[in-house]
């Protein structure tokens, strides 16, 4: 796997996805299938080989953090509430083993052994982000 491997990996996931649902909607999508060259049955198929090369290459306290970023960050009210969280994620997981793994491995071209769980290995700051209240 190149250096720019996992970006163009998400971004063809999200393709993916995208004409997922733009075939389930209309022909538009059908033709954007053809473009791409795959047919309307390879969708899952091809959805869940991203996912499968997501996992055997990624270290999976590092999208656990980024997907809660992406998906929390979309309310926020400041790009500087984004900064602060992930200059905060960014300096956890740099004196991690999964960090270190992950270099090691690209540069030994090798398939990672990633070590840390979500289940325990999370940042004390995690969650950084409060609920709010309830009402009926």
């Amino acid at each position: 796997m190149d250096v720019a491997g996992p970006a163009a990996l998400l971004e063809e996931a999200e393709q993916v996805l995208v004409l997922a649902v733009d075939v389930a909607h209309d022909l538009e999508g059908r033709r954007q299938l053809e473009e791409h060259g795959l047919a309307e049955e390879d969708l899952l198929p091809r959805a869940r080989e991203i996912a499968s090369e997501i996992v055997a290459n990624t270290s999976g306290v590092a999208v656990a953090l980024a997907r809660q970023m992406l998906w929390k960050m979309l309310g926020a009210t400041h790009p500087m509430e984004a900064h602060r969280v992930d200059s905060q994620a960014i300096e956890y997981m740099g004196a991690r083993p999964d960090v270190a793994e992950g270099v090691s491995s690209f540069l030994e071209k090798r398939p990672p052994e990633f070590s840390m769980k979500v289940s325990r290995d999370l940042p004390d700051f995690f969650p950084w982000w409060e609920d709010p209240p309830f009402s009926d």
